[in-house]
């Protein structure tokens, strides 16, 4: 399918139109009763309890920050060769998305569309209403984009690429149900920060949040820490007091009780912080309300270490961990547009490989 009515600038200019959008979804709901979201974001709470108006809000407000003209001009500079002509192949492109926090397939459906492509998305049930509230949002913008965005509850049957997001059960069987098309499949992913024990109160309140944000539940979220040998893991303790809130939400204190119970009735040593349970653990994955740490002595064979399980490991979060790209404390949730999920360019993916 082609379309000549829409180059790569009439696109440009959407996303950026749509980030300033996203970035003024307000705070409170009396100043958002004019805004397109408000509806949406609460339909979407109402399907999905996880999805707290204060965790959309975060989520709307960080993908619109990320897609200012001046962000979006530093992403696309290096493809622009590629996407500066008028005419685009039209390729559709299916994408199965993942629902554990908001908006986690928008950075696909970005992409796709901004690449000149087809989107045709089979949304996960928990995350169904974010994604086709900004689509409206888009055409209403330039009605052209009607012609590029597609959502489907049935199984893919004219697609030319596929990009899925999924569980590592569902990566095989992704991996081997689209296997004659080019794709890209991701499978879970878990994030961890590396303390020298130096770190700053403005640090510690950063690395907090990347714990906490989204009750745990990002590929991004930090789930496991790694501290030095001597570290009183009880100067933590403070910094998690500010989100006391979340022990309000039932979900998580549910998670909270029950993963409680477990540690006490294995005999596991852990301490309780009132709204998160830290334990040892040389786990990179925890269940949500859980910290995992690990103790270590030398920064050089952690990063050897970690460097093993690159594959596991979506970001680290740290101010110092030689030979490791890592971010800064707070920054985890906040990705920029080229900060690619499994470091795999999905960019490049979809303008020279299909």
């Amino acid at each position: 399918m082609q379309h000549e009515d829409m180059d790569i600038r009439d696109r440009i200019q959407t996303f950026i139109e749509v980030g300033r959008i996203l970035a003024g979804f307000p705070g409170t709901e009396a100043e958002g009763a004019h805004h397109p979201l408000t509806e949406p974001a609460l339909l979407a709470e109402a399907r999905n309890r996880w999805f707290t108006q204060s965790s959309i809000r975060y989520a709307l407000n960080a993908l619109g920050e990320s897609m200012s003209a001046g962000k979006i001009e530093r992403w696309l500079d290096p493809y622009m060769s590629f996407l500066d002509v008028k005419e685009t192949a039209g390729k559709t492109i299916g994408v199965v998305t993942a629902g554990n926090i908001p908006l986690a397939g928008f950075h696909d459906f970005l992409t796709v569309l901004v690449s000149g492509h087809t989107f045709c998305g089979k949304l996960s049930g928990q995350d169904a209403v974010l994604i086709p509230a900004i689509a409206g949002i888009m055409e209403n913008l330039n009605p052209e984009w009607k012609q590029r965005i597609l959502f489907t509850d049935e199984p893919f049957r004219t697609i030319d690429a596929i990009i899925a997001t999924g569980s590592g059960n569902t990566y095989r069987y992704f991996d081997y149900y689209f296997s004659r098309y080019p794709h890209i499949i991701r499978k879970n992913r878990n994030s961890i920060a590396v303390l020298n024990g130096h770190e700053t109160d403005d640090e510690n309140k950063g690395l907090v949040s990347d714990v906490m944000l989204y009750f745990g539940l990002g590929c991004r979220s930090v789930s496991k820490i790694y501290i030095p040998a001597s570290y009183d893991i009880l100067q933590l303790q403070p910094f998690f007091e500010p989100w006391s809130s979340v022990i309000r939400h039932n979900k998580f204190f549910n998670n909270y009780e029950y993963q409680k119970s477990i540690l006490i009735v294995n005999r596991k040593e852990f301490h309780d912080f009132g709204n998160i349970l830290l334990t040892g653990d040389g786990r990179l994955a925890s269940p949500v309300s859980v910290l995992n740490f690990e103790r270590y002595t030398e920064p050089g064979i952690l990063s050897e270490h970690l460097l093993t399980q690159a594959e596991q490991i979506q970001c680290v979060v740290s101010v110092s961990c030689p030979g490791l790209n890592c971010l800064p404390p707070g920054a985890a949730q906040k990705p920029g547009l080229w900060d690619y999920a499994d470091g795999i360019d999905t960019l490049r993916f979809l303008l020279e490989e299909i």
